[in-house]
């Protein structure tokens, strides 16, 4: 008899074959073949030299070349496209990047023993001649006399995460003189709000030291804040923003002791002010070699007057102020914080780098923390990508303890997945809006796991933070191991979502199986690790002939992508996902 080699014959024959051939009854649910094993992983320690490269820039990777045998390799890819290959002879070697900007890859360190691979080593390559395109945002807290030693391992330790720009948080003197002269010359030392002791030397060397390591380094302050020793310093009290429509009652924040002062807020669009600050601004750049100006605000103060008696529209005074900053230095980034979203619209419009929103309630649930990167997408037209300034751990946060590594992890799986970025590593982890609490410790898991979803984040950049458009997918569970739910998914299922990017399709999966809670920040640290599923058989709709799928997770592999086996018949693509834990993220190319 003979054969005829088609799909539709073959499946007749039950011969398990993988097939993209759009053909055949469309009801018909095809068996999904087997995938090869997932590879063994190894986890060496492995970095880079820099945090971000520029196109044509050469990499410096630094390995523990005593694990690993002779016949070691290295590839480097992107997304799921191997580059080059070359092998690893040494503890160091380098690799030229190519010249196209703004493309993640991952270098995957792997060897072959009769036909099975290993993969020791992964890590992730940013090539971005702006760090805003693709922001992965760090903070610096404390400034006292500190060693170059432990200032150059602060540095070395974000650069092992990819942290591409610091925000200096509370280094400054007064809010409306950050940086206090002497004589015409910065002074050695100064008191911090807290009253806690600054170092114009610690600053100045974390900022050579982050330098050094391609990171830009961002001075905060707020936008709009006065001590009370302010009208002394030459702040009018025409600029004020008042609670009432006399001019009688300055806003201001109550701060007790050991805070020096209370802060008295400043009208941000009053041209008078602006020229004030501005030229504070230029005291600064003229002194330290920052690179821009993370904006601070205090979110929604209810109704604000002017001192001529007219109501002040806060959230809509941001954008002439950061207008006018980018207009005094158009080569300096700045970039405000959106307190809950408070004056985003404002913000977008303008001249800012990339949009950053601190989390409060209400947004308190996971699908919270994907509506307002999506909404930051909306507001600037998908031009500006997303930091959340999210605190973990939050009750926790106010005794000595440990971050609990389920809820960290489960937050970043969401916050990655739907393209941000999360504000929360600095000399420690942030579980408080106050920079320096440092009650909270990451433990090991923690601290080896974050590594691999920063490479993850840097190395599928293209696919998670450089446009495209999210879809609902037509998918479901074949054999039942997983119960899957549109996102925003409830617990005890696992949320599915998908993204359109170029020619092809993203589907994402987040494991809520064993999920605790649905509050990301959650306060007292009880959600669990999810358990893993494996072999996972699953159907999806596809209209078009599928020509490709793989599978990449931040929690298998170090991040390595695998190719996936698929049968299509008509519109029904099955597939065998091979392995879940938090997050996975297949890809379809047509």
């Amino acid at each position: 008899m003979k054969i005829i080699r088609s799909c539709f014959i073959i499946l007749i024959l039950s011969i398990n074959i993988s097939c993209n051939r759009n053909t055949g009854n469309p009801d018909i649910i095809p068996d999904a073949p087997a995938n090869t094993a997932t590879p063994v992983y190894t986890n060496v320690a492995i970095s880079t030299d820099k945090a971000v490269y520029n196109p044509g820039d050469v990499v410096t990777f630094s390995i523990d070349y005593s694990t690993l045998p002779t016949s070691t390799k290295v590839r480097y890819k992107n997304s799921n496209t191997v580059v080059s290959e070359a092998d690893v002879t040494g503890a160091t070697w380098t690799w030229k990047t190519p010249s196209t900007d703004y493309k993640g890859y991952l270098a995957e360190v792997y060897g072959t023993n009769n036909g099975n691979e290993t993969i020791y080593a992964t890590v992730g390559i940013d090539v971005s001649s702006s760090w805003t395109k693709f922001p992965r945002y760090g903070f610096l807290s404390g400034f006292s006399q500190l060693s170059d030693d432990n200032i150059n391992a602060v540095i070395a330790n974000l650069n092992k995460y990819h942290i591409n720009g610091l925000q200096f948080y509370d280094w400054q003197n007064k809010h409306h003189k950050p940086l206090p002269l002497v004589n015409s010359a910065p002074a050695n030392t100064w008191k911090d709000i807290i009253n806690r002791d600054i170092y114009l030397s610690t600053i100045q060397k974390y900022i050579t030291s982050a330098h050094a390591h391609n990171m830009k380094a961002m001075f905060y302050d707020l936008i709009y804040g006065a001590w009370e020793s302010g009208e002394a310093d030459g702040v009018q009290k025409e600029w004020s923003v008042y609670k009432d429509n006399t001019h009688t009652n300055k806003d201001f924040h109550p701060l007790s002791s050991p805070f020096l002062s209370n802060i008295y807020l400043l009208d941000p669009s009053n041209t008078g002010w602006q020229q004030y600050f501005i030229n504070e601004i230029k005291t600064v750049y003229q002194y330290l070699n920052f690179d821009g100006f993370h904006m601070d605000q205090l979110g929604d103060r209810g109704s604000r007057y002017k001192y001529d008696g007219s109501f002040l529209n806060l959230s809509q005074a941001f954008k002439p102020f950061i207008d006018a900053v980018h207009t005094a230095d158009t080569q300096k980034f700045n970039v405000m914080n959106a307190v809950q979203q408070y004056g985003q619209q404002s913000i977008a419009g303008a001249s800012s780098d990339f949009l950053y929103t601190e989390v409060w309630s209400p947004s308190d649930s996971y699908g919270d923390l994907a509506t307002l990167i999506k909404q930051n997408n909306t507001l600037s037209n998908n031009t500006k990508n997303t930091v959340l300034a999210a605190y973990m751990n939050y009750d926790l946060a106010n005794n000595k303890g440990y971050f609990n590594t389920p809820s960290v992890l489960m937050t970043n799986s969401v916050i990655f997945a739907f393209g941000g970025a999360h504000l929360e590593l600095g000399e420690h982890m942030l579980g408080k809006e106050y920079f320096p609490n440092d009650n909270l410790s990451m433990k090991d898991d923690l601290k080896s796991s974050l590594v691999n979803y920063y490479d993850f984040l840097v190395a599928y950049q293209n696919l998670l933070r450089d446009g495209g458009s999210f879809n609902s997918i037509d998918i479901s569970s074949v054999d039942k191991k997983i119960s899957l739910e549109p996102w925003p998914a409830s617990a005890g299922n696992v949320a599915v979502f998908g993204k359109k990017v170029n020619a092809m399709q993203i589907i994402h999966f987040i494991n809520f199986t064993n999920s605790k809670t649905q509050n990301w920040r959650d306060n007292t640290g009880i959600q669990v690790s999810p358990l893993l599923v494996k072999d996972a058989k699953l159907v999806f709709t596809s209209t078009t002939p599928v020509k490709k799928m793989w599978v990449a997770s931040p929690d298998i592999a170090g991040g390595a992508s695998r190719t996936l086996n698929f049968a299509q018949i008509g519109t029904k693509v099955s597939f065998i996902l091979p392995d879940l834990k938090y997050w996975d993220m297949v890809v379809v190319e047509y």
